[in-house]
């Protein structure tokens, strides 16, 4: 069941519009046409020594979202009708967020039309948005999963006491060990992660695996070294995206980005999520232990 339907036009004003309770905003939701799967469009070619055809491409097509929506009268009809133009200016970029009873999920897109009915007894209109990605994005406050490789793990929490001056009775960090990481994902299609790496030191070459996919992103520190003036160093911050239409790797280093997408090594695969486990794993030529990895990636649905 839908709770509601929050949209954050292009200045970033949010309307949230609670399907129950249509009073509130003066908005009464009474159709949503859209939020299933969208269509494909399957590429066959018949050939003329065989039955039936061969299997070309399979392609996903832009979802279109409309809204059917009535006006009440809070604070007046004519104010409510104004007031979608706010939110869903023509031609502008929207998002819209949708809650349900087990999902919350985010789409964007641009608003193709908004065709009040202006001379009817109960006013209404129907908004239609284009979304040029026809998937649905987990969002909400759990809206990404991760797993952590390195660094240190805490073990203690204030107050503390030691009894002896000579026992070593406490721990105050552990170094983890790098082992192979499962990250579980449950999403409807494949999609990239966001990948960062923290340097605490020096380190050289660094490779991240999925193992399963026999998939692998190496990294040429010299490269790096080249591109941003100096060997990777303690503070240093590696970003790595590997979403469709964003692949990007830049270097966070003393308050500015560098691009460094020349440093990847041949023949590399970006990495992503697939359905079920996606187990990782790094290594380094040199200065592992000074490597923090967090690998985070969304949830990606066909439909609501």
């Amino acid at each position: 069941m839908i709770h509601s339907v929050t949209v954050k036009n292009y200045l970033n004003e949010e309307k949230k519009i609670v399907l129950a309770n249509p009073e509130e905003t003066g908005f009464a939701i009474t159709s949503i046409d859209g939020l299933g799967p969208v269509k494909s469009s399957v590429n066959i070619s018949s050939v003329a020594t065989m039955d039936g055809g061969i299997f070309n491409s399979a392609l996903v097509d832009v979802r279109n979202i409309v809204i059917g929506m009535r006006f009440l009268g809070s604070p007046s009809v004519e104010d409510v009708r104004q007031e979608t133009y706010r939110y869903f200016p023509v031609k502008k970029l929207v998002t819209l967020t949708i809650e349900t009873d087990n999902r919350t999920l985010q789409t964007s897109g641009y608003v193709e039309s908004n065709a009040p009915n202006i001379f009817s007894s109960e006013e209404d209109t129907q908004i239609s948005i284009l979304c040029p990605d026809p998937y649905f994005y987990s969002a909400g406050s759990n809206y990404l999963n991760e797993i952590r490789f390195g660094g240190v793990t805490s073990l203690f929490e204030f107050p503390f006491s030691n009894e002896s001056l000579y026992d070593e009775k406490l721990e105050f960090g552990e170094v983890n060990k790098i082992v192979p990481l499962s990250l579980m994902y449950n999403g409807d299609a494949d999609i990239g992660v966001y990948i960062t790496i923290h340097a605490l030191g020096p380190a050289k070459n660094i490779a991240i695996f999925d193992i399963d996919g026999n998939k692998e992103m190496k990294l040429d520190t010299s490269k790096i070294e080249k591109i941003a003036g100096g060997a990777l160093k303690a503070g240093d911050d590696i970003l790595i995206n590997t979403m469709v239409g964003q692949k990007s790797i830049y270097l966070y280093r003393d308050g500015k980005y560098i691009n460094i997408l020349n440093a990847l090594g041949k023949d590399i695969t970006w990495l992503y999520l697939t359905k079920g486990d996606n187990i990782f794993a790094f290594s380094a030529e040199a200065g592992s232990s000074n490597l923090e990895i967090l690998i985070q990636g969304k949830v990606i649905y066909e439909g609501v």
